[in-house]
């Protein structure tokens, strides 16, 4: 029934576009009203079901604690998707918050507007928009930095969200799990996808991938879980063939990625600098090719932003092309300097910020202020993941 209500919502604009076409038929969607975050509280509501048939949750027996634990608000619309094993405890809980807690909670939410506000919706509008809405307009360059600029612009507005989300519920006392873990890090497709969206990723490994078999029918047979589990993985964004082609993008890169290791063996625990960053250059640039598809409008958009891109590079306006575009490339190279620090730096500045007397914190929060309301869009974007 969860699964059968969440796809209603997905195909009723698919299929009617067909079936208008076809049959000539009239049927207008626009008055189906779509739940925001349907996805989501559907994927809780699968795994509640699901695990209280696998016995490893208890039902609750108050109808209100299951009705709160999928309406959460912080993280109802846009995630992480939190498993109930993790959240109906908590209900049951005293309310506790200490004082780090509080400033941890502090930071996730000013962390999370700094990416929302003064990144992804500064490049998106100024740029990134502009060139996915008219990819012929512009130079091959210009078509890829704003594919690199959509990566950012798409991690700093989703994982924005999610450290909002997280903040939030621990002002409220809920304790949500972690949902990003420097993604644009990885070093191979697999590594991408346990830093991305961390808890869809666990829930298609756990309610998809394992129950279809896994690894454990053989090699062929894996292989084939993994593209099922991302082509549904892509389908669950919507009934497009763009996001099934970004679901098989990742597909064929997890098969490939296994098909590598088995045959080169486990590699060394300590591999030389070139090849962690060769292998981290070709993750990065795999998963910015499916964001092409993901992003574009339309299969005939991504495929001309592609063609720019080989065809039309105009490598020779290049310089010109920089120095007048300095503010957008420049935030898109600050955002990406930032993402790619070293964990430790960032645990240090953190930790800074937690421990610092509640003055430096007042001139911190009114500093970030001045800077984003300097720097801010004319106007603000939905988050980008309200859509799914």
């Amino acid at each position: 029934i969860n699964s059968l209500l969440g796809t209603n919502f997905e195909v009723v604009n698919y299929l009617s576009f067909w079936t208008n076409n076809l049959f000539g038929s009239h049927f207008d969607t626009s008055t189906i009203l779509l739940p925001v975050g349907i996805s989501f509280y559907t994927f809780q509501t699968i795994s509640y079901t699901v695990d209280i048939y696998r016995k490893k949750l208890e039902p609750v027996r108050n109808i209100l604690d299951f009705g709160f634990y999928v309406s959460f608000f912080p993280q109802l619309v846009a995630g992480p998707i939190v498993r109930a094993a993790e959240f109906i405890p908590q209900i049951y809980r005293k309310y506790s918050l200490s004082w780090q807690e509080f400033n941890h909670a502090y930071f996730l939410i000013l962390n999370g507007l700094i990416k929302k506000m003064l990144i992804s919706d500064f490049i998106s509008i100024n740029f990134v928009d502009r060139v996915f809405d008219s990819p012929t307009s512009y130079s091959g360059f210009e078509n890829l930095m704003a594919t690199y600029g959509y990566a950012l612009q798409i991690y700093c507005d989703f994982s924005g969200y999610t450290d909002i989300a997280i903040g939030v519920a621990l002002l409220l006392g809920f304790r949500l799990p972690i949902n990003f873990n420097s993604p644009y890090k990885a070093i191979n497709i697999t590594d991408f996808w346990r830093r991305w969206h961390i808890s869809l990723s666990s829930w298609l490994r756990d309610y998809l991938y394992i129950p279809l078999g896994g690894n454990k029918k053989g090699k062929f047979r894996a292989n084939i879980n993994l593209m099922i589990t991302m082509l549904l993985g892509g389908l669950w964004h919507g009934a497009n063939i763009r996001f099934v082609i970004w679901g098989g993008i990742h597909g064929v890169s997890l098969v490939i990625h296994k098909l590598w290791t088995r045959i080169f063996k486990t590699p060394k625990l300590n591999p030389p600098a070139w090849k962690t960053f060769l292998a981290g250059f070709i993750t990065f640039n795999v998963v910015c090719l499916s964001w092409v598809f993901f992003r574009s409008s339309s299969i005939d958009k991504a495929i001309e932003m592609l063609s720019q891109m080989v065809n039309r590079f105009g490598a020779s306006s290049i310089l010109s092309n920089i120095t007048s575009q300095y503010n957008i490339y420049g935030l898109i190279i600050i955002g990406f300097a930032i993402h790619w620090l070293p964990l430790s730096f960032k645990e240090r500045y953190r930790g800074y910020f937690i421990k610092s007397n509640l003055i430096l914190k007042i001139v911190a929060t009114l500093l970030i202020v001045f800077i984003v309301y300097q720097f801010k869009s004319s106007e603000i974007q939905p988050f980008i993941y309200f859509r799914f």
